[in-house]
């Protein structure tokens, strides 16, 4: 049984939109949210971001807990769009880092990033600290507070970690997204803060010691602390720990902390309770702390850092969330009626405002219509607007999540939020609808056959090539016949995912691994290194952390996948629940994917709002044929799942079973 830790949180909640009184314990200035106002997206307002003396509070309540305890930290800040606010290393930090799932070595991985001893000298630290504060400010939202232990509870190879024959975490994979080489993630522009969501140096952290920030209810950041030279995971959640990072974290909070009611350990998922600290009360020595307090460190205690591509060696104050500075806005006319929200650029323009497919000369029939494309978006958007959100306080909210929509060859012809949503799922929405595109395309083998180049993985700091990608061609087809990815079956994110765990069926031990994973058996497998989706940007992510460390003259390019002009997979690929594929009649013409609340909710929004957008236009679009859906195919006698909607999914309806016979 999962284990609860007793915290007393209330040190570390804010007040929310109204009320609250304020805690008298030491070392733990922060008020107390006695109202319980419940915030579902109206609680951030322009006035609702993080100060540069916020800042300033943050990073010295971080440090003086460092001090009290005698040890060194790296403390990043980031406002909620990832702009990097702050990074702060104090004296004698070693900025040594060494990635493993293994401390100690019980069973050492060797591949993907796992294994990888980054020496001192390469600023490594910086990159595991800005991870882990993105992290915390990416996953959560004003209607759940996540943690990079959250993280790390839902994305390991059973769900809980350390219960054996369990299926795999809800957001398996989820770890490699907002990766620098993504075509949709923003960079550091110097001189300041920039529109987001930005890019993280190493993907979404599940290392503790990553937590969220929050001012009167409303998010407005993260922040992520490297103090133990260690990138891994906690493998067992059946017990405790007590980790440096998440305590000189929590410490760095106070004032700025998760509403109590909306913490993760009041979020449940398949009957789950989720974790979000193992911080107890007399974990926190640090004395109270301000912005003059840091303005009184000296060089003794530690210096500012820039980070190229980043930030630059000073403090910055956040972005108000949901305003045009953040990248983020409320929609005015284009998606009446469903309080969406866009993604702008830096002159308030709408980045992906729907247009027509760009794929005429790939298909065999006439590409998605910009008319078509609103229509599906306007669909999916109502969808989620009536369901029942998995993951978000109070119950009985809304859902939350990013919409993206592409053609056959990658393009993206829309994107749009509902109100609240997490900003991680902007870019892994739009990996899950390139997925299901690329892998029901009937040129997907070939594409990935064309991929010339192997991933390299580093023994040391050398690259060493890998398998080609058509390895992945050859496991798939030895499975399911000798015309996968060739043959036009319809794959959702749900379906290929099936085929991406360690092992086949998913979490039953000892068996072999699904055709686009490695092996766990043999030591090939972990978080770090999960098969066809780490491999595909593997030489990208290399690349990116070869220019941080001084190593590559040049960044990398705004496409995660070598080999390729197309952006089929610019972002990488996603192997978790939510996608499918369009289809005119019995024709591909693009994917769609939604990802920021529970994954039966994602799955439901793309598949029922698609089937919806059909039956406004009459032109044929739709969801794949049922014939022809991968939920037909059985390999090894294990049927492969497509698509899987939630019980009673709508707030206000009784209705069940909404997607059966569609």
């Amino acid at each position: 049984m999962l284990l609860q830790v007793i915290v007393v949180t209330s040190l570390f909640a804010v007040a929310a939109c109204s009320g609250g009184g304020s805690s008298t314990t030491p070392g733990a200035s922060s008020s107390v949210d006695n109202s319980n106002v419940e915030c579902t997206g109206q609680c951030t307002t322009a006035q609702s971001f993080l100060t540069e003396d916020d800042v300033r509070q943050v990073i010295a309540q971080g440090v003086l807990q460092a001090q009290d305890l005698g040890e060194q930290a790296t403390i990043a800040v980031t406002d909620r769009v990832g702009n990097v606010l702050a990074v702060f290393r104090m004296a004698g930090v070693d900025d040594a880092l060494s990635v493993s799932t293994e401390f100690p070595n019980e069973r050492m991985v060797s591949s993907g990033l796992d294994g990888i001893e980054l020496p001192s000298g390469l600023n490594a630290d910086t990159l595991a600290a800005i991870a882990k504060a993105l992290t915390g400010a990416y996953l959560s939202s004003e209607g759940n507070a996540f943690s990079t232990r959250s993280a790390n509870q839902i994305v390991q190879q059973n769900f809980n970690p350390g219960e054996i024959n369990q299926p795999a975490g809800p957001l398996f994979g989820v770890q490699f997204s907002q990766f620098a080489c993504s075509d949709f993630t923003a960079s550091f522009t110097p001189g300041g803060v920039s529109p987001g969501p930005h890019r993280s140096p190493l993907g979404l952290s599940a290392d503790p010691g990553g937590l969220p920030l929050y001012k009167a209810g409303a998010l407005v950041g993260g922040v992520g602390v490297m103090a133990d030279n260690r990138y891994s995971i906690d493998k067992n959640l059946l017990d405790t720990d007590n980790d440096l990072d998440e305590i000189i974290a929590t410490a760095a909070t106070a004032g700025f902390g998760a509403p109590d009611d909306r913490r993760a350990d009041r979020i449940t998922v398949e009957g789950k309770t989720l974790r979000f600290s193992d911080v107890r009360l007399q974990d926190i020595s640090a004395p109270d702390a301000t912005a003059d307090t840091f303005n009184s460190f000296t060089a003794a205690d530690g210096i500012l850092l820039g980070i190229p591509g980043y930030n630059d060696a000073q403090i910055r104050a956040g972005t108000p969330f949901g305003q045009p500075a953040s990248g983020i806005r409320a929609d005015t006319n284009t998606y009446p009626g469903q309080d969406a929200f866009l993604f702008v650029d830096a002159a308030n323009n709408d980045r992906f405002a729907p247009r027509a497919g760009t794929d005429a000369a790939q298909i065999s029939t006439a590409p998605l219509t910009a008319t078509e494309v609103q229509t599906i978006m306007q669909n999916a958007l109502a969808v989620a607007n009536e369901a029942r959100a998995q993951i978000r306080r109070p119950l009985n909210s809304q859902a939350r999540v990013t919409i993206s929509i592409v053609d056959t060859q990658g393009q993206v012809l829309a994107m749009a939020r509902t109100r609240d949503a997490p900003v991680f799922g902007a870019d892994v929405s739009l990996q899950k609808a390139r997925t299901a595109a690329l892998f029901s395309s009937p040129n997907a083998a070939q594409f990935l056959n064309s991929l010339t180049t192997p991933p390299n993985y580093l023994q040391g700091l050398t690259p060493v090539p890998q398998a080609p990608i058509s390895q992945y061609v050859t496991n798939v087809q030895a499975l399911i016949g000798p015309t996968a990815l060739s043959n036009g079956i319809a794959f959702t994110d749900r379906a290929g995912g099936n085929l991406s765990r360690p092992f086949f069926p998913d979490g039953i031990q000892g068996n072999a691994p699904g055709p686009f994973s490695k092996n766990f058996e043999n030591g090939d497998w972990s978080v770090f290194s999960t098969g066809l989706q780490l491999d595909l940007v593997m030489n990208r992510v290399l690349a990116h952390i070869f220019f941080l460390a001084g190593a590559a003259a040049t960044d990398t390019p705004k496409n995660c996948v070598e080999d390729t002009a197309t952006l089929r997979a610019g972002n990488g690929i996603q192997i978790f629940p939510g996608s499918v594929p369009i289809y005119r009649d019995d024709v591909l013409v693009g994917g769609i994917g939604v990802s920021g609340d529970g994954i039966d909710q994602d799955d439901m929004i793309s598949f029922l709002g698609l089937h919806r957008a059909g039956q406004d236009l009459g032109s044929g679009i739709g969801n794949a044929p049922p014939e022809i859906r991968a939920d037909q195919l059985t390999p090894q006698g294990v049927r492969l799942r497509y698509v899987q909607c939630p019980q009673a999914p709508f707030i206000d309806s009784e209705e069940e079973r909404v997607c059966d016979g569609l």
